[in-house]
């Protein structure tokens, strides 16, 4: 599938148009320049023709931003992925020396480049974009990304330049989704950038660096996956700008969207309340977890420090406590590959099937060794189970009164079938109907 780059300075309506061709308000808009700090993915359909587009943040030189070297080196990884470049400029103000410094490495780079004006929104303002002809990139294209004119004509152009190779159809549909969660600055783009073995996120010390949830496509060491780093989640009352809060609300749609989440906490602070708030975003929405404790080389060990620290953590989150638990230095590179076989396992573990026979094997047993409590009188039998067919592990046992089985014994029910079949990491559903 074609790859479609869109380049150029700050604040000229580059997420406006991503967010225009994906179909959905998928990067942060916000009349603050600087917004948009990694590159972000989405998919475009025109006349038939599928391609991919990258957003990336503004290119700028010599400001006093601390992130601006990184995202020079984004924009210019960007550029060598893509098969086309979508430069965008704007009307009202002109050339500026930053446009002419993007122009002349495009020129360079010898990619099929598609020069776009934006904030082109009235007949009078169409002859401020012929001066952009000097950039000597080619035909000009007016539009306006906010309302959508001249987007067709431009997607048209697209398609005319774009490589016509038809690769790969339809990508990723059945690859399972991971998310990459926690508070800021845990790791969490570290934790990314290290198992793609490139820096594909922006890392900085500052927390809040990350404000988009960022999809990658991880097919490594026979693990396939879509790997989705967030934006940290902090406490409500920490929350102070706007961009902030639609950062944390992007983050918890991409809980929302995944099938197992990799919950990372710093070892030097624990399992705060925060963590906790965010584990039980998890469980609500009923998602497979592995929790890494990252940082584990700043934590003082002694021999009994793991099952301890293991022990105190398992403790903090019962009764939802079968979790993989995977300590590592995502700095250092240590036991960063046991984070991807403990999430490759949990989503295992979300499909598996236990055939009837086998659950009524093992269950029946143990029902009857410990039946549920009589109440009122009245003596309730089960009869059976059965795995429904849902998204998530879900078991149906069938008796006389259904209505009559409390909580704790359901929790019972749920622990035994952990205990006889592997379901670590995964949320589980206990349903009583009547036979």
């Amino acid at each position: 599938m074609a790859l479609v780059a869109i380049v150029g300075r700050p604040n000229v309506g580059k997420s406006t148009l991503f967010n225009r061709l994906v179909g959905m308000r998928q990067a942060i808009v916000d009349e603050t320049a600087g917004v948009t700090r990694d590159r972000h993915y989405g998919k475009c359909e025109w006349c038939g023709h599928e391609f991919s587009v990258v957003d990336t943040g503004g290119y700028t030189t010599n400001s006093d931003d601390v992130f601006e070297q990184a995202i020079r080196r984004q924009v210019g990884l960007a550029i060598e992925e893509a098969d086309v470049v979508l430069f965008m400029c704007e009307a009202a103000t002109g050339i500026t020396d930053y446009d002419a410094e993007i122009a002349d490495i495009l020129r360079r780079s010898k990619k099929p480049v598609v020069l776009a004006v934006n904030k082109v929104d009235s007949g009078e303002k169409m002859y401020d974009s012929y001066q952009f002809y000097s950039l000597g990139l080619g035909e000009v294209w007016s539009i306006s990304a906010a309302n959508g004119s001249g987007t067709g004509d431009l997607l048209d152009e697209i398609v005319r330049v774009m490589p016509q190779e038809d690769e790969v159809s339809d990508e990723h549909q059945d690859v399972p989704r991971i998310a990459i969660v926690g508070r800021p600055n845990v790791g969490k783009s570290s934790l990314t950038n290290a198992l793609l073995g490139e820096e594909r996120n922006i890392v900085t010390p500052v927390a809040g660096t990350t404000r988009d949830s960022i999809s990658t496509y991880y097919n490594k060491f026979g693990h396939e996956f879509m790997l989705v780093d967030t934006a940290g989640i902090r406490r409500k009352s920490r929350v102070s700008e706007d961009l902030e809060f639609y950062s944390v609300m992007r983050s918890i749609r991409a809980i929302e969207h995944s099938d197992v989440c990799i919950l990372m906490i710093d070892a030097t602070t624990g399992m705060e309340s925060q963590d906790m708030n965010i584990f039980n975003i998890i469980v609500r929405n009923r998602k497979g977890c592995v929790i890494v404790v990252n940082k584990w080389d700043l934590f003082e060990k002694d021999s009994n420090t793991l099952r301890k620290y293991t022990q105190a953590l398992k403790e903090r989150i019962a009764p939802t406590d079968d979790v993989p638990i995977v300590f590592t230095s995502v700095t250092g590179k240590q036991r960063i590959l046991d984070v991807l076989d403990a999430a490759a396992h949990v989503a295992g573990n979300m499909k598996r099937k236990i055939s009837t026979s086998a659950l009524n094997d093992v269950m029946l047993p143990e029902i009857e060794n410990y039946p549920p409590p009589a109440w009122k009188g009245k003596y309730i039998k089960i009869k059976y189970v059965t795995q429904l067919p849902t998204r998530t592990p879900s078991f149906a046992f069938f008796c006389n009164l259904p209505q009559w089985v409390k909580d704790p014994y359901k929790r019972f029910l749920e622990n035994k079938l952990r205990q006889h079949f592997d379901f670590e990491g995964c949320p589980m559903q206990i349903f009583m109907r009547s036979k």
